[in-house]
């Protein structure tokens, strides 16, 4: 069994006295695992580093095993990752959210590709140019897990007016109207994640990481006996 793919890398873990076990998102073969021979030397440190994006070539005896990956390299991006405090922690609940809450192996090419905007928009500006996007990134995890919000209509009233709520109930909107009586029960709903082009404010991103957030735990996380990770409630402190 073998195959190539673009890969993220997401974590390393020492194995023995040379060798790593690589935890990466790719493309087209979803969340994988693969020993790196040599991959604690010093030529592959820097290549192994949560963030960057690696061509892999994976080979196992049967497809169930952990198997072996060899990687070269194909856009260094942690560096600049790791170089500024919101940057780090944006990229650390990236990791972390993508290995809780993605399934082993499971395909799933547009949370990938959106990952791949994610990390470089992580890598070139602040929080108040990648924070929308990080929010979509979940909201488009949470959609391919099955669980997407829906947000096209009013779910008390149908209007497609004035959507300013999610229900915490069903993932849906809520007009301004339609949720008046029940706003403190509702969450805030970011204009951003209905398409809005106006300016998007520090308390949008923090709405859409609370939004994102309890539906990723809720719907995902604790049905498999997991939390939130630490890593991404960090990012909402720095918001």
């Amino acid at each position: 069994m073998d195959w190539s793919d673009d890969a993220i890398v997401l974590s390393v873990r020492p194995l023995g006295e040379s060798g790593a076990i690589v935890e990466a998102l790719t493309r087209d073969h979803g969340r994988h695992l693969g020993l790196v021979r040599g991959g604690a030397s010093r030529k592959m440190k820097p290549v192994l580093q949560p963030g960057n994006t690696l061509a892999v070539h994976w080979r196992a005896r049967l497809s169930e095993h952990l198997g072996s990956f060899s990687a070269e390299l194909a856009k260094a991006r942690a560096g600049a990752l790791m170089e500024g405090r919101e940057a780090l922690t944006g990229l650390n609940a990236f990791a972390a959210v993508a290995s809780a809450a993605m399934p082993e192996r499971e395909t799933h090419a547009p949370v990938y590709l959106g990952a791949e905007i994610l990390l470089d928009a992580m890598a070139d500006d602040g929080i108040d140019h990648w924070g929308p996007l990080y929010v979509r990134w979940e909201a488009g995890l949470l959609d391919a897990l099955g669980f997407g919000l829906d947000l096209t209509h009013c779910a008390a009233t149908g209007t497609t007016e004035e959507l300013v709520y999610v229900s915490p109930r069903s993932g849906r909107a809520v007009s301004r109207d339609g949720g008046a009586e029940y706003k403190d029960k509702l969450f805030k709903l970011p204009p951003f994640l209905l398409g809005s082009q106006n300016a998007v404010g520090r308390a949008d991103i923090a709405a859409g990481l609370k939004l994102t957030g309890y539906f990723l735990n809720e719907r995902v996380l604790v049905p498999h006996g997991k939390e939130l990770p630490a890593a991404r409630a960090r990012l909402e402190s720095v918001t």
